[in-house]
């Protein structure tokens, strides 16, 4: 596939590795079954390298967690042999750049991978091995295992909080609506956007797995991809019309409900910031009584001190 072709998927897929920091933890648990918290920190390492044929090679999918564990996330659309070099090339890289040294070794730590493919799923390998061959010293296989989203059940997707990857979803009817655009079809098609897509959406929203802005963003990079893949079709007329009253009713019910989150913080915040100020008041009413007291005190004790010399004085007599 073009690259020209393939430019609008990068181009999602981009975007859903930079939504909230929630979503893209839950991708991380998700595809590598690890169980981080949720409020953990990301580290975006959009670094470009250059190979020895100075051709210009772009990290941009790998995600250090906790300033610590790193993940290296390939997608691809169609089959590729080469995949695996270049999965290997971008871990090499990364690691380079952050090469470490004892007294005993030196160490260069590569990046968990995984490859996603969103479209293609035939003769493709649940795993892709390299086999690092160091002569006398022997051999080393590198393993990367892969996702094959099209072969992923939605119940599964949403198990495993992989709602990011949702706008995806439009790619599993492409070559059936490519041969025949039957009404049945747009009618499957049609389901898919509002039960598969735009139902998962809210209901990971309502769940918590990711936030409102997120869904809101979901929705867009649906809505873009959706254009591109079925909207030039003479026959999608109709559902183009449905799908934009679809989805632009939901994003304009998600825009009230992030408005209405953003109304209910600043209120919240005021709120807080009136009892905060009432605090202030209280403090100061408080200190300016401190200051009298303290005041009255050190009168009292100039008196005392007054007197004290006065008896004095008197006893001197």
């Amino acid at each position: 596939m073009t690259t020209k072709n393939t430019h609008i998927f990068d181009k999602v897929f981009k975007k859903i590795l930079t939504l909230s920091t929630k979503a893209v933890i839950n991708l991380i648990n998700g595809l590598f079954e690890t169980d981080y918290p949720e409020d953990s920190t990301i580290t975006y390492n959009w670094t470009e390298f250059m190979d020895t044929e100075l051709r210009r090679t772009l990290a941009d999918t790998i995600i250090t967690i906790n300033n610590r564990y790193s993940y290296h996330i390939e997608a691809q659309l169609e089959k590729d042999e080469d995949i695996v070099f270049r999965v290997f090339e971008y871990g090499f890289h990364h690691a380079d750049h952050r090469r470490a040294s004892t007294e005993e070794y030196h160490v260069l730590h590569f990046p968990e991978p995984k490859i996603i493919y969103l479209y293609s799923t035939k003769d493709i390998p649940n795993t892709y091995t390299l086999r690092l061959d160091f002569g006398g010293q022997g051999y080393f296989d590198y393993k990367v295992p892969v996702f094959k989203y099209l072969e992923t059940s939605l119940e599964e997707l949403n198990q495993k909080k992989l709602i990011v990857l949702i706008p995806f979803q439009l790619l599993k009817l492409r070559k059936l609506l490519q041969k025949n655009r039957s009404p049945e079809n747009l009618q499957a098609l049609q389901y898919l956007i509002e039960h598969d897509i735009l139902d998962s959406i809210e209901t990971n929203y309502q769940s918590g797995n990711i936030s409102i802005n997120d869904a809101y963003k979901l929705q867009r990079l649906t809505k873009q991809l959706y254009n591109y893949i079925y909207a030039h079709y003479a026959e999608m007329e109709e559902l183009n019309d449905m799908t934009d009253e679809s989805l632009l009713l939901d994003i304009d019910i998600l825009e009230m409900k992030y408005e209405k989150k953003l109304a209910e913080l600043d209120s919240a915040l005021a709120e807080k910031n009136s009892i905060l100020a009432k605090m202030d008041s209280a403090l100061a009413e408080k200190d300016s009584a401190l200051a009298e007291k303290d005041s009255a005190l050190a009168e009292k004790d100039s008196e005392i001190q007054r007197l004290k010399a006065e008896l004095q004085r008197l006893q001197q007599r």
